[in-house]
């Protein structure tokens, strides 16, 4: 789904979004716990960092964190919430740093409205700026056996099966370290996380 399609839509409901999810309050120890031990020391990029929690998260817990993120009104809440952190508006599909620059990336939930065809390009982008070794963390809604569409209510999102991107994670020359899995849980849908690094 084009860049813009998806700045709109967040746009149009972030006020709501940022009551809703944007304390670091509003994530799950688990997934927290998950990401720290996967992205530290760092420097890190959050790509898709929408209000800044899970950037202000990982700061606190003393990883350097950059906030990236492709709606301007998710930017200026960060900025203004959390001034002694950068961020930035950009897009994860043209990363402004050098090649073989970032020690680790965090894209939680930030890839779920790329439609599959897109994403071996996105993931050559994250290979293209990480060090060797260096590290991914992917947070992302789960299917059972094939990648599909479901009814997000922002716009058009897919899910994938844990194994499908594990495999095309490898295809993008990564090497997967570990996973996370929540079951679906009354109206929370099932949902993963995946921790590999740059081959």
């Amino acid at each position: 789904m084009p860049d813009n399609t998806v700045q709109a839509a967040y746009t149009a409901i972030h006020t709501l979004y940022i009551d809703l999810f944007g304390s670091p309050t509003d994530l799950a120890p688990e997934d927290t716990a998950f990401a720290q031990t996967h992205l530290a020391p760092g420097p890190v990029l959050d790509l898709g960092c929408g209000p800044g929690q899970f950037t202000k998260f990982l700061t606190d817990a003393g990883i350097t964190t950059t906030g990236i993120d492709l709606v301007p009104e998710f930017i200026a809440h960060a900025r203004s919430t959390y001034p002694a952190i950068p961020f930035e508006l950009g897009s994860l599909r043209a990363i402004d740093a050098p090649t073989e620059s970032i020690h680790g990336l965090l894209a939680w939930f930030s890839l779920i409205h790329l439609d599959p065809i897109e994403l071996p390009t996105v993931l050559a982008e994250f290979h293209r700026v990480l060090t060797p070794g260096g590290r991914l963390v992917i947070g992302f809604f789960e299917a059972t056996e094939a990648v599909e569409t479901f009814p997000h209510k922002v716009t058009t999102a897919y899910r994938w099966p844990t194994d499908h991107l594990a495999e095309t994670l490898h295809t993008a020359g990564f090497t997967e370290l570990a996973r996370l899995h929540h079951p679906a849980s009354g109206d929370i849908r099932p949902h993963s996380a995946l921790a590999v690094a740059k081959s």
